[in-house]
């Protein structure tokens, strides 16, 4: 595709809180939708990134000075939803819940996050890693 089809994103830690939050909170039988107020175009989304890794682990390749330079776009496929929009009005004004990281805050944790855990990605790309726990949740 071209990379214009746009996602609503949100942070995963976020996500989990808004989850633990309706179980805590929510009416019984209630369904309320989970947003991030982060409505972006995905080929943003990849720049974004890019200039994140750019920042914190800058291309050791000869002829690659910048991520982007690595785009390539690819044939979309057939039915591809250009637009997925959460309208998440109901969460916040029923539960009073908003998301607590930015977009900006967010993709900058998780791209640090797979930076600090590149032999964990490797596993997950070799097969090894077989769904074992990595850690302990701390509040």
């Amino acid at each position: 595709g071209n990379g214009k089809q746009i996602r609503d994103w949100l942070y995963v830690d976020d996500h989990a809180r808004a989850l633990l939050h309706v179980a805590l909170t929510g009416e019984i039988g209630e369904t309320y939708n989970i947003g991030g107020h982060n409505e972006l175009q995905n080929i943003d989304v990849v720049k974004i990134v890019c200039g994140i890794l750019d920042e914190l682990a800058p291309s050791k390749l000869d002829d690659i000075t910048k991520y982007e330079q690595l785009i390539t776009f690819v044939g979309d496929r057939a039915g591809h939803d250009v637009r997925y929009a959460i309208d998440a009005t109901k969460i916040a004004n029923k539960l009073n819940w908003m998301p607590d990281e930015t977009f900006a805050t967010g993709i900058k944790k998780t791209v640090e996050w797979y930076l600090e855990n590149s032999a964990w990605c490797d596993r997950v790309k070799d097969g090894s890693y077989q769904g074992e726990r990595l850690g302990v949740v701390t509040s």
